[in-house]
């Protein structure tokens, strides 16, 4: 298996080493000797059974005729549809979920927005000035009295979901020269609801078999989803829990004291995350917990509901910190400091019910559109967040008193600090109030250019994180800097990179030297996936400020570990918007060379993005380089 096994130095005997990290290897042996299923096991298992037609994208299951798979012998589907358009047609079902994902997040922000403006939750509007922006784009009146004039925003981003004719956000926000690019190529969108209505649509049997059209319909889908999604989504996270600003907290295994009592939000939804917090500050709940017999109680990050919150929390005594990303679930759950498992929507495991029974955890979904086996449910509603928190704060006090006589696994070892919550407003404040000092730099040449590395993480193509790691280490030690979203984040914090200490450990001098005038780690963190709209954002300010389109710019995007259908939304919204963009591992397209062809090469001469593949680190950061500089010297500098 890539990258998977591991010789151990000094020893002939190959080890298991399922992650870039020790704190997972180390529990991963635990788990191993308790018998459990987990993410890695069932990896190797799988590799052993893989089809090659699903692995090339060749397959198609949607009709009572199939299952069909493409060969030389059999060149069309029952239906007639060929190679290049199955494959497309797959990657555009993917492209439907992750566009429908975002979607519902965006509207779950939305509703929360209303109902705290009419009074109705324990949030409040933090930061004005995002329902300012907001109200621009919608033509709201800006001198309305702010719970008024939130209310008004709250229920036009629900109206602007569902748009028929085009989407405002869109409209009013993407740069002139990249509507000039939609436009001609029939991909300015409507909102994000009907894009997925016409897309899931198209996504059916005997009505689409076009992989031009295809590959149209989920670039389409990708700025829908970039500009009428995300840009919302998180503004409105922004107003209610602030702007992230930066700070220092600490992640990894080790934020787990099995003295207290552990509650976990676990998701992309930080709605329940934060009410939970607000309530565990309230000394009576943290009375309830020394009553239990802990040292008081604590709401832990994670996965994204983690990141969404530790870019705008200090770690203090109440929010410890993060635990990791999603591979990481089955390994920290089993150290035995857990008391509540409280998932929203996204990334929680369908077998998390036998750690819950051996390792004395209450396994609650917050999320209507959670199922796990054996989980108990409290759907989290705008309004009822507080009463919901009590329940599962008073539960997890209860559960304390069964689990702390437990036998339980010391990861206090396991921990690292990180510097979180840069955002564009942050980057701007950290220079001064404009963006000049960035332009000069990356005009003068120490900073070559930015990469987002926005990923998930994934066993494919390496241990857990690894690709991600040496990435980001290449990019940042040629001068190029770099910006971390998504699971992969926790990764790069864990590792170590997010820190004023990797300036000097893995910089180049030039971008070393940036980073000690600005006080800045030589990667960002810009928090979860969501934040991919906000990351488009700063490279819209960017190009802006130059005068140039965003295609011109020495920027790219890479996903050296991307894994799920929300990563796949993600690349089509880089690639309409002009950026070249890495993804690892190959993607299930290789079956057709008409769609290899243009996702790699035509596409670029339609948007001025590309996809590049690559499993190596030091290949992949070669391919970017090139890149970065070949922008470099088209815009003179």
């Amino acid at each position: 298996m890539f990258g998977f096994f591991k010789k151990e130095e000094g020893k002939e005997v190959e080890i298991k080493m399922p992650s870039f990290h020790e704190s997972v290897n180390y529990m991963y042996q635990k788990v191993k000797e308790a018998g459990l299923s987990n993410v890695a096991d069932r990896f190797e298992a799988m590799e052993k059974v893989r089809c090659k037609f699903c692995k090339e994208g060749v397959s198609c299951q949607l009709c009572s005729m199939g299952p069909c798979r493409i060969t030389p012998q059999t060149p069309r589907g029952v239906c007639g549809i060929d190679a290049h358009g199955i494959v497309m047609r797959n990657l555009l079902i993917k492209a439907n979920m992750g566009l429908a994902a975002y979607t519902y997040h965006c509207r779950e922000a939305a509703l929360t927005l209303l109902e705290t403006a009419k009074g109705n939750t324990v949030y409040e509007i933090k930061d004005p000035s995002k329902i300012d922006l907001l109200a621009e784009v919608l033509e709201v009146d800006t001198s309305l009295p702010l719970e008024k004039k939130a209310e008004e925003v709250a229920k036009k981003v629900l109206e602007s979901l569902s748009q028929n004719d085009y989407s405002v956000f869109v409209e009013k926000l993407a740069p002139e020269s990249r509507k000039e690019v939609f436009r001609k190529l029939g991909i300015m969108p409507k909102g994000p609801m009907n894009e997925l209505v016409d897309s899931v649509t198209r996504s059916m049997t005997n009505i689409d078999g076009d992989y031009i059209t295809l590959a149209l319909a989920a670039l389409r889908n990708g700025v829908a989803s970039a500009f009428g999604s995300l840009v919302p989504l998180e503004m409105i996270q922004d107003a209610l829990y602030g702007t992230p600003e930066p700070h220092e907290c600490q992640v990894d295994f080790g934020v787990l004291d099995p003295d207290y009592v552990n509650i976990l939000p676990n998701g992309h939804e930080p709605f329940v995350g934060m009410a939970l917090v607000k309530l565990a500050k309230d000394p009576k709940f943290q009375q309830m917990g020394k009553e239990a017999g802990a040292k008081g109680l604590k709401i832990v990050g994670s996965i994204e509901t983690g990141q969404e919150m530790m870019a705008r929390l200090n770690c203090d005594d109440v929010f410890a910190g993060l635990t990791s990303n999603w591979i990481s679930l089955e390994y920290f759950l089993s150290t035995g400091a857990v008391d509540a498992f409280v998932m929203d929507m996204n990334c929680s495991l369908a077998n998390l019910k036998e750690y819950a029974d051996k390792y004395k955890f209450k396994l609650i979904a917050v999320s209507n559109i959670i199922g796990v086996p054996g989980a108990e449910r409290l759907e989290y509603k705008p309004g009822n967040e507080e009463k919901i928190a009590e329940e599962i704060i008073k539960k997890a006090i209860e559960n304390f008193k069964e689990r702390k006589n437990a036998p339980k696994t010391d990861v206090s070892k396991f921990k690292q600090k990180a510097v979180v919550g840069f955002s564009a407003e942050a980057i701007v404040k950290a220079l001064g109030g404009s963006l000049t000092p960035l332009l000069e730099v990356i005009k003068s040449g120490d900073i070559k250019g930015v990469v987002a590395l926005v990923n998930c993480t994934s066993l494919a193509n390496g241990p857990q994180d690894s690709m991600t790691v040496k990435i980001a280490k290449e990019l940042i030690k040629r001068d190029i800097l770099v910006i971390g979203a998504g699971c992969g984040n926790a990764g790069l914090q864990k590792a170590g990179l997010e820190t004023m200490e990797a300036v000097d450990k893995y910089a180049g001098s030039k971008l070393a030297g940036v980073c000690k005038a600005l006080g800045i780690p030589p990667v960002l963190s810009f928090g979860t996936c969501t934040d991919t709209g906000r990351i488009i954002m700063t490279v819209v300010a960017i190009a802006n400020a130059l005068g140039v389109d965003p295609s011109q710019l020495p920027v790219a995007v890479t996903a050296p570990e991307y894994m799920e259908q929300k990563a796949v939304i993600d690349g089509f919204s880089a690639v309409a918007m002009g950026l070249y963009t890495h993804v690892s591992p190959v993607p299930p397209v290789t079956g057709s060379d008409k769609v290899v062809k243009l996702l790699t090469e035509e596409v670029e001469g339609l948007t001025g993005g590309k996809i590049a593949v690559g499993d190596d680190p030091v290949e992949a950061a070669n391919g970017i380089e090139a890149h970065i500089l070949k922008k470099r010297e088209e815009l003179g500098i």
